[in-house]
């Protein structure tokens, strides 16, 4: 198998635990990829056979539980696939290759250090994810922030979206001065917001307009991440890591007020709303940005 064609090709990773796989790989199918979903091991067998990731442009290391969260959540997933397809992630990077961490993807990259790789140094761990402030699992709606100064290819043209969480470990912690490299670099991708009009529900579905910084008040922040942060980049952009779930709003049906809002701008006489939710654009920029640079 090369990558000769024309298509560009993901890979969806699944197995102890991952449970959000067959969403991602149905969310980035419909961006116009094609896509595998691929157990852990047999990924594994592959590389020692000199396959494997070679044959992709795309890594996703989806949400879910691995090894039931054993060790802190992402711990023994990262150990794995830093034991046993380490290289082979260093030269999917090094091929300037895309990868998306969604939450225990997400807490998975930040443990083997390929978040936010400073200097691109993509093995050396500077941040943590850690218990949600509030106590519990977290399961709701957030508003979120695209930081205008990020690098990010996979929020390309982005400022504010909605998507859903479900976690309990998504405190984003960091020292002070990594916070600060973070922000000077661009390596900031999402914030938690709140709605500051959200009474006036033609606001909804138009983001950008009612958007203000969460400032850590909760549930608008649902775990006490510092700086409301919610999702991370490389130096490159080109590696994404966040707690919220992009594939599990790929559609306005997938929106818990769908019918309430295609109802209320209907009777205001408004345009209809995008039937396409805001987390299929995310995997939409990772398609195009393949077609554009890696085919």
């Amino acid at each position: 198998m090369t990558l000769a064609s024309k298509i560009v090709r993901a890979l969806v990773l699944t197995g102890f635990g991952i449970n959000c796989d067959y969403e991602t790989q149905d969310a980035l199918t419909s961006a116009g990829a094609e896509t595998d979903r691929i157990h852990i091991n047999q990924l594994i067998d592959q590389a020692r056979r000199g396959e494997g990731l070679s044959n992709y442009h795309i890594l996703a290391v989806d949400g879910g539980f691995s090894w039931a969260d054993d060790h802190g959540a992402g711990v023994l997933l990262g150990l794995k696939l830093r034991s046993h397809l380490g290289e082979q992630i260093q030269d999917f990077i090094a091929a300037g290759k895309l990868i998306i961490g969604i939450c225990n993807g997400f807490q998975a990259l930040v443990n083997m250090g390929l978040l936010p790789a400073f200097d691109g140094d993509y093995r050396k761990r500077t941040v943590a994810l850690t218990a949600n402030d509030c106590g519990n699992f977290r399961d709701d709606w957030v508003y979120l922030g695209v930081d205008p100064e990020t690098q990010c290819v996979f929020t390309k043209g982005l400022k504010a979206i909605e998507l859903p969480i479900r976690h309990g470990e998504g405190k984003f912690y960091a020292p002070p001065e990594v916070l600060d490299r973070l922000r000077q670099s661009g390596q900031v991708v999402l914030r938690y917001c709140r709605p500051e009009h959200h009474e006036d529900p033609d606001l909804r579905g138009q983001a950008e307009q009612y958007l203000g910084q969460a400032q850590g008040l909760f549930p608008f922040n649902p775990n006490g991440s510092l700086d409301d942060i919610a999702g991370i980049c490389d130096p490159t952009g080109r590696i994404f890591g966040l707690m919220p779930h992009p594939e599990a709003f790929h559609h306005l049906t997938n929106h818990p007020a769908w019918t309430r809002l295609v109802e209320q701008r209907k009777r205001r006489g408004l345009p209809p709303p995008d039937w396409e939710g805001d987390g299929l654009k995310i995997f939409r920029n990772a398609v195009r940005f393949a077609q554009e640079h890696l085919l």
